[in-house]
């Protein structure tokens, strides 16, 4: 389990922007989300969700497509379909989905979204997602992907009324068959990426930027659609923190 190593560095790294507005204690740090995937999926096909705020993962599928819970132990990690060949006629596909929750709804506040991967450059056939709640349109949207060029990590947000992207791509490249640590930091007017502890990016972003939405989390991938931007590699403790 590598939660513990993931929580450290959420709760080390303070905020990255002195013009941030400060903290109240009615917005004091909190985990709002977190998936171990240690229990795997029960017989529902349910995956729990740990911090006790969050909501519950179904995994949805298309053409036979599965998330598999591999592991020692207790200490389990989901896996996604590899990628299928270019001509194939049928493509397993499949990602985790959890209902809205208003918790990962962070609006203008101090916001981390992080997890733990590992790919090869094999399994990087396009940009794969992450997790992400939202869409790239006037809905607003949070994302982490992995880049399909060069295998770098992105933290990605698109504010409420605009389909402006921003992007804080890493420096360093994570698609090596290692296990990575990736988390992503909305601070006031900075978007942040860090990689196993070191931030590896930043960009500027409208401290005004507001992100709220209807949309369901989704991890593995943004929708089913044979094109779409799905994960093949192992995800492992995923977590969003407010505040």
């Amino acid at each position: 389990m590598r939660f513990p190593a993931l929580l450290a560095l959420a709760l080390a790294v303070a905020p990255v922007a002195s013009g941030a507005p400060s903290l109240s204690a009615a917005t004091a740090p909190v985990t709002v989300a977190r998936y171990t995937f240690d229990g795997g999926a029960g017989a529902t096909g349910r995956v729990a969700e740990n911090s006790g705020r969050g909501a519950v993962l179904t995994v949805r599928a298309a053409d036979r497509g599965r998330v598999t819970f591999a592991g020692t132990g207790a200490d389990k990690y989901a896996a996604f379909p590899a990628a299928c060949p270019t001509k194939a006629t049928s493509c397993p596909r499949a990602l985790l989905e959890g209902a809205d929750d208003p918790d990962l709804d962070p609006g203008t506040r101090l916001f981390r979204w992080g997890a733990s991967v590992h790919l090869t450059r094999a399994q990087l056939t396009g940009s794969a997602n992450v997790v992400q709640k939202g869409a790239v349109d006037t809905d607003s949207q949070w994302k982490m992907q992995i880049g399909a060029r060069q295998g770098k990590a992105h933290c990605v947000v698109v504010g409420q009324g605009s389909a402006k992207v921003y992007l804080a791509r890493s420096s360093v490249g994570v698609a090596d068959a290692k296990w990575h640590d990736i988390m992503c930091q909305r601070s006031g007017p900075v978007l942040a990426v860090y990689v196993d502890g070191r931030e590896r990016g930043r960009i500027g972003v409208p401290a005004t930027l507001s992100i709220a939405n209807s949309r369901p989390l989704r991890i593995g991938g943004p929708n089913l659609n044979a094109r779409s931007e799905l994960l093949h590699g192992r995800l492992d403790d995923v977590y969003a923190r407010l505040g």
